[in-house]
């Protein structure tokens, strides 16, 4: 290698006041080599010369030098003093290479950052509508009414007396009394056929779509996905490499017939029969046992994602499709997190009993294991009552939240929006003129400190319906009312 003459490093200025002096000296001199002012091979100056250029003691230079062999960026050669390391060279990271002739058959340089092609699928325009949590953010239950207080003595609680279970891994299914208490709530409530062995803890709904994809797809199958539909469980699919069939959604929800005519062969179907996101509606019977009968008899899996199925104010809560699956093709998927908050980040999937190891498997190289803590408290939350009781209490809120909120836009916005999806859940979706621009619509509403979602994202085709998803669960009537009105004006 070339030598490198030995020069005295530009001033350096350090500050008395500043950090310790031997840092200072060494993340200069790391950032010199770094950006080439200091070539591989030169000759550092001695630490007695450097300490006397700089004017301060010996021993702030000696242990920066120290520090930056140890690290390799600088090398002792006996009888040359302290050097350069030579294996630095062009191309370091976060140091410029030199430019590199081309040649016609190279690649644009465009193509040489690459990252997956699946990525695609995941990305959309900004999401503006996350930038708020007042009026209209989707997803956002009533934090305030939560009871906070219980929640807190029943974590308190297991946090003082922690077990070394509860300290160590635990089993990728989950914690077994948890599972015990989310099994017989569900048989209770929502009509699923299940026992303990059966569930799987997972970090919220969206987590539990990825333990499904992961378990039952490969690169390139099909899969139905409603259109338009929940664009989570579009990534989800993204993440494996999964070629999404787009089936329309009516007042029945799922079009079964037609997703046959377009995806015979797709291995799975993802729906969200009780509340459709972001439509609204509810699957029909007949559609629920055509789509059953036709997964039965051609080998499909059915992913059912139990979208906001407990809040239903026009009667009680619609049967899981689960339920009347005979021949075990049914992956339920449900969350806390909407009925709870969000930040609890406590799902569950409940699994074929066959399916069970396969999906052991997965959530094992996912991340190992669900975090106990939270699941200890949910645990008691539901034993003790404290569940079954909150979301009564919630079902009437929002209802009076509903009820204000289709008001406030039939009297501020008469005859300018049609209201669809209004039975149930935590928020509606109001369809707009096909001239308008609901994207940039968000932007605007941004502006004035209200959040909507648009609709058009949640389609994958060729002609997307323009609208406004309006959540209304996190936010009382007085801010309703004032976030129509500030709509309005965007409107």
């Amino acid at each position: 290698m070339k030598r490198v003459s030995a020069t005295l490093p530009p001033l350096i200025a350090l500050d008395p006041a500043g950090p310790p002096l031997y840092r200072q000296l060494s993340e200069w001199l790391r950032r010199a080599i770094v950006e080439g002012q200091l070539q591989p091979g030169q000759r550092l100056p001695s630490t007695r010369s450097l300490a006397g250029e700089l004017g301060v003691s010996r021993l702030p230079v000696f242990s920066a030098y120290e520090q930056l062999l140890a690290e390799g960026y600088l090398e002792a050669v006996a009888g040359s003093g302290t050097r350069v390391a030579a294996a630095i060279a062009p191309g370091t990271p976060g140091r410029p290479a030199p430019p590199r002739r081309r040649t016609p058959g190279d690649a644009p340089a465009s193509q040489e950052r690459r990252i997956a092609r699946r990525v695609a699928g995941m990305t959309g325009p900004e999401q503006t509508w996350l930038d708020s949590q007042g009026a209209f953010r989707i997803g956002l239950p009533a934090l305030e009414a939560f009871p906070h207080a219980t929640w807190a003595r029943l974590l308190s609680r297991h946090a003082r007396r922690a077990h070394r279970s509860s300290l160590a891994y635990g089993d990728p299914l989950g914690h077994l009394p948890l599972r015990e208490a989310i099994a017989d709530y569900l048989r209770t409530v929502r009509s699923v056929r299940a026992d303990a062995s059966q569930v799987m803890i997972t970090l919220g709904a969206q987590h539990g779509l990825q333990v499904c994809m992961h378990a039952l797809l490969d690169p390139g199958d099909a899969a139905w996905m409603e259109e338009p539909g929940y664009p989570g469980a579009l990534q989800a699919l993204a993440t494996v490499g999964a070629r999404t069939v787009q089936v329309p959604v009516d007042a029945e929800g799922l079009d079964v017939a037609e997703g046959i005519r377009r995806g015979a062969d797709a291995r799975m179907v993802y729906t969200t029969p009780s509340h459709q996101f972001p439509l609204g509606a509810t699957m029909s019977a007949a559609r629920r046992l055509q789509l059953l009968q036709w997964a039965a008899r051609e080998g499909r899996w059915i992913v059912e994602d139990d979208y906001d199925g407990e809040y239903r104010f026009g009667g009680p809560p619609v049967a899981a499709l689960q339920g009347l699956d005979a021949d075990r093709r049914v992956i339920y998927v449900g969350t806390f997190s909407k009925v709870m908050f969000p930040a609890l980040r406590v799902g569950y999937v409940i699994v074929p009993a066959d399916l069970v190891p396969a999906f052991r498997a997965v959530r094992d190289a996912l991340d190992t294991c669900p975090a106990m803590l939270p699941q200890l408290a949910m645990t008691d939350f539901i034993r003790e009552g404290h569940f079954a009781r909150h979301i009564r209490r919630m079902r009437a809120l929002y209802a009076l939240r509903r009820e204000a909120l289709v008001e406030a836009i039939d009297h501020h916005l008469p005859g300018r929006l049609q209201v669809v999806g209004a039975e149930a859940g935590m928020q509606l979706t109001c369809l707009l003129p096909d001239v308008t621009d609901d994207v940039a619509l968000s932007r605007r509403a941004r502006e004035v400190g209200v959040s909507i979602r648009p609709l058009s994202p949640c389609y994958h085709g060729a002609a997307p319906r323009p609208g406004m998803i309006l959540g209304y669960g996190g936010i009382d009537e007085a801010a309703i009312e004032d976030g129509i009105r500030r709509l309005k004006r965007c409107l």
